[in-house]
Order: structure tokens, then C-alpha cells, then sequence
């Protein structure tokens, strides 16, 4: 079973328990919270507190991708606020396994992050020991940009490494995933999709979450 995790980074905050429970009901089949500070990326969203009054309001799996400087001074914060799974990027830490044991302490999921410039192989010596591995399809910071067609290239590189020594994990994917991409995204290994625009940016996003979940999904 592949999965649709909408982002709430493109969602209406003014109304966010309104869309957090539109698409719940359209079939999303987790959060995706996007946690930026302003110098690890180029932009500043939302912290724990966040997380927490998001937890208050669904069921949802919610799905934390730390785009921070120093991740491990906040891992346990945000795992106490609901945190599910939490990813943390490789370009981020000086020490990747120490940061991904620390996340599954918590009970939490632990995931790896890596933009586009980054290659798959700077990935190898972690990989025996992450839940999943989130690659990012735009360059992080902003929600809308376009697909970078070269992340397909490495989903499919990725998946060969992981079915050698880590066959349980799963790879996700964010930014620029659309009905019109994710068969081919999907086709590469990718087990998670992040859509944001494309469903919150759609008329009718609960129709674009079913379009998508078909064509992942095929009966």
C-alpha cells in the first residue's frame, strides 16, 4: 500500500482544522508538517507547539520533516508534541546515527533527508538503520516549486540500495508531486508522496487525493 501525505504547508492556516479534516476524509493517509527556522532554510514556519494543537485535532500519522540547524536539541520536543515519524536531514548533523538512534528513542519513526544536490551514496552508511528515507524533489524552503526531474533517477538508485540491506524501509518523496507525476514517481520506488499544492491548491482536493490514490493504488 502506497500512501498520500497532504502538506500542511499549503494548507489555510486561518482554517487549519477545517482542511486537516477535509482531507482526512478524502482518504489522506497521514500529515506531512514541514518545520522550517529560517537558517538551515530560507524561510520559518511553525514549532512544537504546532505539532501539538494539530495532534489535539486528528488521528491523522503525523509526519515531521525537521528542515532545522541542529536537529537534536528539538527531536524530543516534537516527539512529546505528536510527532509520528520524524526526519532530520542528512546535510544538517555531523553525527547522522547518533541523531537517528535519539529519534527512535522516542518511539518515533526515524527518517533521513536529503535535497536535491546531495547524492544518494552520501546516504550509504545510514541506511542500515533508518525507517525511511525522505528525498526531496525541490530544493527546500518553499511549497510550489517545480519537480525536479532527476530525483526519479535516484528514487530508482535508492530503492536498489535499500532492498540490499534495509528492505523494510520506505522511501518518501516532497515537492512538486501531482497527478501528473506520481505514476512515474510511484514507478520509481517511492512508497510515500507529499502533495501539497496539488491537493490543497486544487477546487476540489478530497477529488484530487482519490485521483491520486488510484493511479498508486491500482485495483
Amino acid at each position: 500500500m502506497k500512501l498520500i501525505a497532504p502538506s500542511i504547508l499549503s494548507a489555510n492556516f486561518s482554517r487549519i482544522k477545517e482542511d486537516i479534516n477535509l482531507v482526512a476524509s478524502a482518504g489522506a493517509d497521514l500529515l506531512h508538517l514541514d518545520v522550517m527556522d529560517g537558517h538551515f532554510v530560507p524561510n520559518i514556519t511553525f514549532g512544537p507547539k504546532m505539532v501539538a494543537d494539530i495532534n489535539a485535532v486528528t488521528d491523522l500519522t503525523l509526519d515531521v520533516h525537521l528542515m532545522i540547524s541542529e536537529p537534536e536539541k528539538y527531536i524530543n520536543e516534537f516527539a512529546k508534541a505528536g510527532a509520528d515519524w520524524i526526519s532530520v536531514h542528512q546535510e544538517a548533523s555531523n553525527h547522522l546515527n547518533r541523531l537517528v538512534s535519539q529519534i527512535k528513542d522516542t518511539g518515533s519513526k526515524a527518517g533521513v533527508v536529503i535535497n536535491p544536490a546531495t547524492p544518494v551514496d552520501a546516504l550509504d552508511e545510514i541506511l542500515p538503520y533508518v525507517d525511511f528515507i525522505l528525498l526531496m524533489s525541490v530544493n527546500p524552503g518553499f511549497g510550489g516549486q517545480k519537480f525536479i526531474k532527476t530525483s526519479l533517477a535516484k528514487a530508482k538508485k535508492l530503492k536498489e540500495k535499500l532492498q540490499a540491506v534495509n528492505p523494510n524501509a520506505f522511501i518518501e518523496m516532497d515537492g512538486g508531486v501531482s497527478i501528473d507525476n506520481i505514476k512515474q514517481i510511484s514507478d520509481a520506488g517511492v512508497n510515500v508522496f507529499v502533495a501539497g499544492n496539488s491537493v490543497f491548491g486544487a477546487k476540489d482536493p478530497a477529488t484530487a487525493i482519490n485521483e491520486m490514490k488510484s493511479i498508486i493504488n491500482p485495483k
